[in-house]
């Protein structure tokens, strides 16, 4: 019988945010595939685990993986780590998963800490529709690129940043994000740990050296209100009476249409019509 992938959180930061699942898991399984075994070694030396461990990092996937497939289809079975977050999220992991998942080997996911939807839950933007991005390209056309597809998506997003980098993404950022207001935050769940907020011009500005592990959240862009138009029931009447003289449009597109015009509801629209049909327009 095969074994089981097991794909287990680490702490982002904080060593407490680590669930006891995850502790006996790590104490259970055969092998530890580790991103950085330098510091999954002081991770497990703090909690007095001795599970043996291998790397596994985005530079030695392709081999890894048949390594790490064959002790699976042998019956041990295996975790992944990342050096912080959730295995798979902008770190190695997938590869190995679609191979599993083509071999029918079962995978049991380990939740727990995630830098994105903390620094998400703290920034005060909608929480859903949420896109989580990885990190922006390094050089400046590609990145402007990403950052003007980062602000057509009409969701919060979340993003990670190198912090040598965050201050020219930022600029990069102003024209094409504008007032959107946008949180960074800085070494979560650390001692310490920073949210700054603003646009990107005034964080451009403020922002003068940076350190540590940087998540970026943008808010999603504001929908445009339509101004409700104050018009008289007869008025009203008239204007549905012009749209329908235009011709092609049934009742109720007209009633529609009037509503969006006018930032009315069509029952609205309906209730006018009806009034003005009364008093004998």
């Amino acid at each position: 019988m095969a074994g089981t992938l097991f794909l287990v959180a680490t702490p982002i930061g904080n060593l407490e945010d680590i669930t006891l699942r995850a502790l006996r898991v790590l104490r259970e399984v055969s092998i530890i595939a580790a991103e950085d075994t330098r510091r999954t070694a002081r991770l497990l030396a703090h909690y007095g685990l001795t599970t043996p461990m291998l790397s596994f990092h985005e530079h030695n996937t392709h081999g890894r993986t048949p390594q790490l497939m064959a002790k699976l289809a042998a019956g041990e079975s295996v975790a992944v780590v990342t050096d912080a977050g959730t295995p798979g999220v902008s770190d190695p992991g997938v590869e190995l998963v679609q191979a599993c998942v083509q071999a029918g080997i079962a995978i049991d996911p380990v939740p727990g800490a995630s830098a994105p939807l903390a620094a998400v839950v703290a920034s005060g933007f909608p929480v859903l529709p949420l896109t989580i991005c990885g990190f922006p390209p390094n050089r400046s056309k590609p990145r402007s690129e990403w950052i003007a597809a980062v602000s057509r998506l009409q969701s919060t997003v979340t993003f990670f940043e190198a912090p040598h980098r965050l201050i020219q993404t930022l600029t990069d950022a102003v024209p094409l994000l504008g007032n959107r207001q946008i949180l960074v935050a800085r070494e979560l769940t650390k001692l310490h740990q920073e949210f700054i907020r603003g646009t990107a011009e005034a964080l451009a500005r403020e922002i003068t050296e940076v350190r540590g592990e940087v998540t970026v959240v943008v808010e999603p862009p504001q929908t445009p209100t339509v101004k409700r138009v104050e018009l008289t029931d007869n008025d009203l009447a008239d204007k549905i009476g012009l749209m329908t003289d235009l011709g092609g449009l049934s009742r109720g597109q007209i009633a529609a249409r009037a509503a969006k015009e006018l930032g009315m509801t069509r029952r609205e629209v309906y209730a006018a019509l009806e009034r003005a049909k009364q008093s004998g327009k």
